[in-house]
């Protein structure tokens, strides 16, 4: 029954196919082809790798309740630690079921914009920055801040954090999107409920050896002086980069690092990130004649809704999970968020465009 749900025969069938491709020695004269039939047989490899495994650990399961009939007691202990490690490799393979995507395993870009509405917007996209990198700490991510401009009085009205670790992009797709909040405003002096919204972007990031290439005259560099909330770390050199990719119009920035030449380099791995990103939606659109028009973030399409006033709760509007404690989840505790939404794709066969 497993082999059939986790698709063990299509893989196989798979794999003798681009065995077959390599095979070829055409094929070995466009690069990018071949790393790109390469990357998909060594996740096949794994995958058929790790399905060995739990087929020698069944296998084994049952030589041991064989043996129970004649001496249960003598082979018990042996039993129970099978069937643990049993479980333990088929959540494996569901996990790599659910996160199969061909950049799920990669590092991720985040960026966070607030919305229309001044320091309201403002202080919730730092909010919701300050969760994402909890949710990273807590979940042994690397976490860094490459681009953040704050405002003077409160709050963010941008930034871009780097979360390196083993499917780092494949867990946080799903938070592309807008997310609103509704409280009590603390820049109210009447004390009124505002509604607040800041939009998140995710993508991944660039394999070294995908064939992006950036033309130097397609870019504009611009520097400038690093901002901050102030006081003794504000940088006071024109340390910051500002790169605009004119062809796209696509503009990224860097201001986290003292030197300009690191700047740049963070600057120029986002840029090829978003490259990267457009190259494979506009690829989606010329395979799917239906799919017509990119998905534009829309303040009326909120994803998810954090709710601190009149009660509490915070609402997935794709998957319809609520969860009561909102202070927990904008301490990071957004895990149930994302599992749920993976699930959810796994189980309608597809996923959100950028990790399938």
């Amino acid at each position: 029954m497993y082999e059939v749900i986790f698709e063990i025969p299509v893989k196989q069938k798979r794999l003798e196919e681009l065995d077959s491709l390599l095979a070829d020695p055409d094929i070995w004269k466009n690069q990018a082809k071949t790393r790109e039939i390469q990357s998909e047989k060594v996740h096949l490899d794994e995958a058929l790798q790790r399905w060995d495994k739990v087929s020698s650990l069944w296998d084994d399961l049952q030589v041991l309740v064989e043996l129970a009939r004649e001496d249960e007691g003598a082979v018990l202990a042996d039993i129970k630690d099978t069937m643990a490690r049993l479980e333990e490799r088929l959540n494996a393979i569901e996990k790599a079921q659910v996160l199969s995507g061909r950049d799920d395993a990669k590092n991720t870009f985040l960026e966070i914009h607030a919305g229309a509405g001044g320091l309201e917007a403002q202080d919730w996209a730092e909010m919701l920055l300050r969760m994402y990198l909890r949710w990273a700490e807590k979940n042994g991510f690397e976490a860094r801040i490459i681009d953040i401009l704050a405002d003077d009085e409160a709050g963010i009205k941008s930034a871009t954090i780097e979360v390196e670790g083993q499917w780092a992009f494949g867990y946080l797709k799903g938070e592309t999107g807008v997310h609103r909040l509704v409280r009590i405003s603390p820049f109210d002096s009447n004390s009124r409920r505002h509604t607040s919204f800041a939009s998140v972007m995710v993508t991944p990031e660039v394999d070294q050896n995908i064939d992006i290439h950036i033309d130097d005259k397609d870019l504009r560099i611009d520097t400038y002086r690093a901002s901050g909330h102030g006081g003794q770390h504000i940088n006071k050199t024109d340390s910051a980069v500002r790169i605009t990719h004119l062809p796209s119009g696509i503009v990224v920035q860097c201001q986290n690092e003292r030197s300009q030449h690191k700047n740049k380099a963070f600057a120029m791995k986002l840029l090829a990130s978003k490259l990267y990103d457009l190259e494979e939606i506009k690829q989606k659109e010329r395979m799917n004649e239906f799919h017509k028009e990119k998905k534009e973030i829309a303040w009326g399409s909120q994803i998810r809704s954090y709710i601190l006033q009149p009660y509490q709760m915070a609402k997935d509007h794709r998957t319809d999970l609520d969860v009561g404690n909102v202070e927990a989840v904008l301490d990071g505790d957004i895990s149930d968020f994302i599992d749920a939404y993976l699930l959810m794709n796994a189980t309608r066969g597809k996923g959100n465009g950028k990790g399938n």
